[in-house]
């Protein structure tokens, strides 16, 4: 059984003391300050792209977890962003294209491995209109970036839990705009 994420805070983030101690499925709490910390899920975002023939804008992951395998364009929300402000400076860090209009489709829960840490996520896709597909970079966490027919998608090509049930999502229900 994996460890609680909780058991990795030993110290209260308020006052520093060693008395903090799991207080229910959720939250820990000093019993020196009262303080009750509450382990919430992480905000990211995910970017559907399609271009004027129709294919979707794949990316290939630079970085762990997952290096090398397929993901789409998107990431952590930073604080004081809305989900649609961080969509949009995602995809552009990414790719280089600017985001002119999104649409929020679903989202998914996610474990996302990072520095020995799993970090608990929410993931929204957002369909996203871009002004312009040609002049396509890949930047940041990508190594590649590229347009895919639909029809040669595979959702197991892609490394993140949360991104193939969401392709599959896609697939099935026929989501993205044609």
């Amino acid at each position: 059984m994996e460890e609680h994420p909780l058991s990795l805070f030993r110290y209260c983030p308020k006052c520093g003391s060693a008395e903090f101690y799991i207080h229910n499925d959720k939250s820990k709490k000093c019993e020196k300050c009262g303080f009750v910390y509450y382990f919430n899920s992480c905000s990211a975002t995910v970017a559907l792209i399609v271009n004027a023939q129709g294919e979707l804008l794949v990316c290939r992951r630079a970085k762990d977890p997952a290096k090398g395998t397929l993901d789409l364009p998107g990431g952590f929300i930073d604080m004081y962003e809305t989900a649609e402000e961080g969509v949009i400076r995602e995809v552009r860090e990414e790719t280089g294209l600017e985001v002119l209009r999104t649409t929020y489709l679903f989202s998914l829960p996610n474990i996302y491995p990072y520095s020995g840490f799993n970090v608990h996520t929410v993931d929204m896709f957002f369909v996203c209109e871009v002004e312009n597909t040609n002049h396509l970079d890949a930047n940041d966490d990508v190594s590649d970036s590229f347009f895919l027919p639909l029809s040669d998608i595979n959702p197991d090509d892609f490394g993140l839990t949360s991104i193939r049930k969401g392709i599959r999502m896609i697939i099935e229900k026929n989501l993205l705009p044609r």
